[in-house]
């Protein structure tokens, strides 16, 4: 049992997933909490650390058992000083120490890595999901936010300050508003799950989650069709541009907004097919997370499994 298993955390703008993955990358036993995001990170984290106990207890497995502990979180990070430095999504998390403070609630000896949460991503989808057998790839996760993981020659890359793939912020529309981040127009803004949750509640008047936007768009509401037909145009969008840009074999694309299946990913592949620079560009696989809605638990389990 000792050293074959490592436990995930996928750090969320809506919720925190925990699991146990052995280094088979199965998820053994997992749970998932709510982000409050009114709480202090302190708060949390112990929310988490008690939810790793448990998981641990009831699989029988000690802490000394454990390879380490693995944290996927948002971007911008600090991963040589173990720190969450300004994900926009999270404002309360700014320059927060997280390794330190999950450290304190395991042995000193622990061995805690933390990593953006979509290179975390990406690396399961390279282990374990749809990129197993590609070598230049993107991953992208739309969900609260947009983000990216990037493969080239099979190596994930990181960039000088390790973040590199902060796609969400390539602008696509400047006309449709100011993204927290201070820019205008950028994908994440208008074409994440909050994006198109944001504009269906403007249009109605009253708070809509994501699902039900959707949810009334396939049943014929006219407004939340434009805003759903709208919303999978920039994701074309966006993908070109990645296309233009890094000439990968294959993007795949997971998070909740991935969940809408075929109408999402043939709306994506016809953009794509018109309007890649390149002819071989227009044929670039669009597919979705192989791992579905696990690849950011098993990717930051990866991190100390030694996938990356």
């Amino acid at each position: 049992m000792s050293n074959d298993y490592a436990v995930g955390i996928d750090i969320g703008g809506t919720k925190i997933a925990i699991g146990i993955v052995d280094s088979e990358g199965e998820i053994c036993s997992s749970d998932k909490i709510d982000m409050d995001k009114e709480a202090t990170p302190d708060y949390m984290v112990e929310n988490i650390s008690a939810n790793i106990k448990s998981l641990l207890r009831h699989k029988d497995v000690k802490v000394s058992d454990l390879r380490g502990i693995g944290i996927g979180a948002p971007g911008p990070l600090n991963t040589t000083r173990g720190m969450i430095t300004s994900p926009q999504n999270l404002p309360g998390w700014w320059d927060y120490p997280i390794v330190e403070r999950v450290q304190q609630h395991f042995h000193a000896e622990t061995n805690i890595v933390l990593e953006n949460d979509a290179n975390a991503a990406a690396v399961a989808e390279k282990w374990k999901g749809a990129g197993t057998t590609n070598e230049n790839f993107v991953y992208v996760t739309i969900s609260t936010g947009i983000g990216g993981g990037l493969f080239s020659n099979s190596k994930l890359l990181q960039g000088v300050s390790g973040n590199a793939g902060e796609i969400g912020h390539i602008v696509i529309d400047p006309s449709l508003g100011t993204c927290p981040c201070g820019q205008k127009g950028c994908w994440e803004f208008i074409a994440s799950g909050t994006a198109i949750s944001r504009r269906g509640s403007e249009l109605k008047g009253y708070k809509l989650p994501t699902k039900k936007v959707i949810e009334l768009a396939n049943q014929g509401d006219v407004q939340m069709k434009q805003i759903r037909d709208q919303s999978f145009e920039y994701i074309g969008m966006g993908c070109v541009t990645l296309i233009n840009m890094l000439d990968p074999e294959k993007i795949i694309i997971g998070g909740g907004v991935s969940q809408i299946g075929d109408p999402l990913f043939l709306s994506v592949r016809d953009y794509v097919s018109k309007f890649a620079l390149n002819p071989t560009g227009r044929t670039t696989e669009i597919v979705p997370a192989g791992l579905q809605q696990s690849s950011g638990l098993i990717g930051a389990a990866s991190l100390i499994h030694g996938n990356y």
